[in-house]
């Protein structure tokens, strides 16, 4: 059984150890401290029976000047062994509602690799985001990023979709 809860300054070195096993992009523990104290509330776990951290997301509040408030999802990954359980969703869904809940968030954002096949998937076909614009060269190795969105309010408009589909 896998429980999920928010995330505690205790997590921190369990979600970077699973964000070095599962993803190309890694942050220094400074960015995982700052995410934590500055919105503790949006972050998550995912936490075995036996108490290890099989998942995380990490999430954040932006403050972008003349835009609606807004999340967004700076980095999420679950341990090949846990995948395909639901986990990243549920993982998501918590990060969503606690936006919405706490900083009263009209939508939320992410990017993703454009040949990240099942990211996309998770995200459109479950997750209903959708494809905002694509951002040229945006991962250090230059690999262009979907910037994706989804409404959490119902009278939220995403603005400007883009209806470029992955090849």
């Amino acid at each position: 059984m896998v429980n999920i809860r928010r995330a505690t300054i205790d997590d921190l070195f369990a979600m970077q150890n699973a964000n070095l096993t599962c993803l190309p992009e890694n942050y220094q523990m400074k960015y995982y401290f700052y995410h934590i104290l500055s919105w503790p509330q949006l972050s998550f776990v995912a936490e075995d029976h036996k108490g290890r951290i099989v998942g995380y997301v990490l999430a954040k509040m932006e403050e972008d000047p003349g835009q609606p408030p807004h999340g967004h999802i700076t980095s999420i990954a679950v341990m090949r062994s846990y995948r395909k359980l639901g986990l990243a969703t549920k993982l998501m869904r918590q990060a969503q509602r606690a936006m919405e809940e706490t900083f009263d968030a009209e939508f939320v954002s992410l990017h993703v690799r454009k040949s990240n096949r099942a990211a996309l998937a998770l995200y459109e076909n479950t997750l209903n985001f959708k494809i905002y614009e694509t951002e040229a060269k945006y991962y250090a190795d230059a690999e262009d990023a979907y910037a994706m969105r989804m409404p959490l309010k119902k009278k939220t408009a995403i603005d400007k979709p883009q209806s470029e589909k992955p090849k």
